[in-house]
């Protein structure tokens, strides 16, 4: 969030700068690459030696700026004389930033900022710094818009370091909460290597010569009713004929018959005119699955599922190895968890300690309720998977596949309509 915040004060500060109109300089076609020429190699990155500097030296001087002057303390008992101001020559003015006040304030905006960001901060730092100190000559801090800004702008800082605390905070996950979260959800670190044939559920309906010559003649309402009774029938027994196919081939993969061999026998005998998926799903976890196919989880290494019925098709699956997750392995997992419903619970403990009533004759009708400030800075919401959806034979398996920030699996298509070719699972 804060890095964030430091990177819209900088690129704002950059952009006024160069915000001013500049002399057009005349057009110059660009040159060209030379045929056979070889593209020059990427400079590389200049190497950090700011750990070479001493804290004390000055990294940044701006001259013609006086550095501010502290108010001279009254002595006990004595009433403040006003100070009287000695002006000092512009050309004999300059601030001097040191190392170690230019890192005090680099990181109190932005911790862990980078050497990149060092260099935007250094290149806005002193327009900041000198157009301040106009601005105050001209007193427009003594004006009460800038009080209110000011106003504003504390609340908005003091929000954001609310967000930083809370998260910082969350993070102390104590060892023995992840250490009883493994324990009481034992089996969510289960991994399996599965196998998997995917039959779908209606073969691919070719249209033949005599569908193309119906479409240049004008059906009457009698054939066109034909035409659909005809069509729903086929779909029927190609359906049906599919879910023959589906227990047959579950028998013999039962008997120790290949899976990749009957999965092509699978896509052939539905008219797939595609290459057929891969069988093989590496550490699928229990959150890989929906939970319509859960009762694989339950099966034995080498057993092989009964046919799951859905939506997307005909499922068989077969356990060929389960392991288990190492607390040590599953340690950042769990901490990225609780960390999460820790952040979650503290801001909306904040969220909900006030109530907000709004004025309806001055703001007009209330408008559905935005984000609460709160949720910002949390990152994106992982979605849940759809417990109505079947995991896609389409789509690649990731070698992680079915972690809680796994994304939900894809659904196939009622119908087996060809996917394009690069979403093929590797």
């Amino acid at each position: 969030m804060r890095m964030s915040w430091l990177v819209c004060v900088l690129m704002g500060g950059l952009a006024w700068g160069q915000a001013a109109p500049q002399a057009p300089s005349p057009a110059q076609p660009a040159p060209g690459p030379t045929p056979g020429a070889a593209r020059p190699a990427p400079a590389a990155p200049a190497p950090d030696t700011s750990a070479s500097v001493a804290e004390d030296a000055a990294v940044i001087t701006v001259n013609g700026v006086c550095p501010p002057q502290p108010k001279p303390a009254a002595a006990k008992g004595t009433a403040a004389k006003p100070a009287t101001a000695v002006k000092t020559p512009a050309a004999e003015c300059k601030t001097v930033i040191t190392k170690a006040e230019f890192e005090k304030l680099a990181n109190a905006v932005a911790p862990n900022v980078t050497p990149q960001l060092k260099k935007q901060l250094a290149s806005v730092l002193p327009r900041f710094i000198a157009m301040s100190d106009a601005a105050k000559k001209q007193g427009l801090d003594k004006r009460p818009e800038f009080a209110e800004t000011l106003k504003f702008a504390k609340m908005q800082i003091l929000t954001n370091e609310l967000q930083r605390k809370i998260q910082e905070d969350a993070a102390k996950v104590p060892p023995a909460d992840i250490d009883s979260y493994y324990q009481s959800h034992h089996e969510a670190f289960e991994q399996f290597s599965l196998d998997r044939l995917f039959v779908p559920r209606s073969k691919q309906i070719e249209s033949d010569l005599k569908d193309e010559d119906d479409k240049d003649k004008k059906l009457t309402e009698e054939q066109e009713k034909a035409k659909q009774s005809e069509e729903k029938a086929k779909a029927e027994q190609g359906e049906e004929a599919m879910t023959k196919l589906a227990e047959s081939l579950r028998g013999r993969a039962a008997s120790g018959e290949d899976f990749v061999k009957l999965q092509k026998e699978a896509f052939e005998a539905a008219g797939m005119k595609i290459e057929s998926p891969t069988v093989t799903l590496p550490k699928v976890r229990r959150t890989g699955l929906p939970p319509g196919h859960a009762a694989v989880f339950d099966l034995k290494v080498g057993e092989v599922s009964q046919v799951i019925n859905d939506s997307g098709g005909h499922y068989i699956y077969k356990v060929n190895a389960k392991d288990q997750l190492g607390l040590d392995q599953a340690k950042q997992e769990i901490q990225n968890t609780l960390q999460n419903e820790r952040t979650r619970k503290m801001m909306d403990d904040v969220n909900g300690s006030f109530k907000v009533e709004t004025n309806e004759a001055y703001f007009g009708p209330a408008t559905p309720a935005m984000t609460p400030p709160g949720r910002m800075g949390m990152g994106p919401q992982q979605r849940m998977p759809n417990p109505r959806m079947a995991p896609s034979p389409m789509a690649p398996a990731a070698p992680n596949a079915g972690t809680p920030s796994s994304p939900a699996p894809a659904t196939p298509s009622t119908q087996p309509q060809a996917p394009p070719q690069d979403s093929k699972p590797n």
